[in-house]
């Protein structure tokens, strides 16, 4: 409750396939432990394929506490820990970096922030490239962004049919079919 949440049905309609490049494009998304089919699902429907599930784990400590691991909420297991997955579109872009690995151990931020390590990594690892941040936190240099709290670069609508005048009595009606 601390923020508004898409739906499944608008988030797979979020106009990503139209931000990434076609030949070379890599997309890292945080995705929840209960719901890696979704996650799955939203890779397809932005055009990319799946790579790799844990492509990064955050390891939570507490912010003050950071020797002592965080404890989240579970059904079963207390959750500890964020997995970011890797989907690809076209070629892997090169890799400047070889030596970055899968498991962080940083403290917990305000909520769903992330910690800044992971896009440090990434800049480490691609190099200057063109990169944006979907739902931001805020402005981050040298990133376009997107979100709700943050100042966007860029702008994005779920696909939607907007009608700028009544149809009119005699026209015909048209079924729409949102494929996915």
């Amino acid at each position: 409750f601390k923020y508004p949440l898409m739906n499944m049905r608008d988030l797979k309609r979020m106009p990503v396939e139209q931000l990434a490049d076609d030949e070379f494009c890599v997309m890292f998304m945080w995705w929840v432990g209960p719901m890696p089919d979704e996650a799955k699902i939203l890779v397809e429907a932005w055009g990319f394929r799946l790579s790799n599930m844990k492509g990064f784990t955050w390891g939570k400590t507490y912010k003050h506490k950071t020797d002592k691991f965080a404890l989240g909420m579970g059904h079963t297991t207390r959750s500890n820990t964020e997995d970011c997955l890797v989907a690809i579109r076209g070629k892997l872009p090169e890799r400047f970096d070889a030596s970055i690995c899968q498991l962080i151990i940083a403290p917990r931020l305000e909520h769903s922030a992330k910690p800044p390590i992971f896009r440090h990594l990434l800049e480490k690892m691609y190099g200057d490239i063109p990169r944006i941040e979907l739902f931001a936190r805020g402005v981050i240099p040298g990133w376009d962004t997107w979100g709700n709290e943050c100042h966007c670069s860029v702008d994005m609508i779920p696909a939607s049919v907007v009608f700028h005048e009544p149809p009119q009595k005699d026209d015909k009606q048209i079924d729409l079919i949102e494929s996915a």
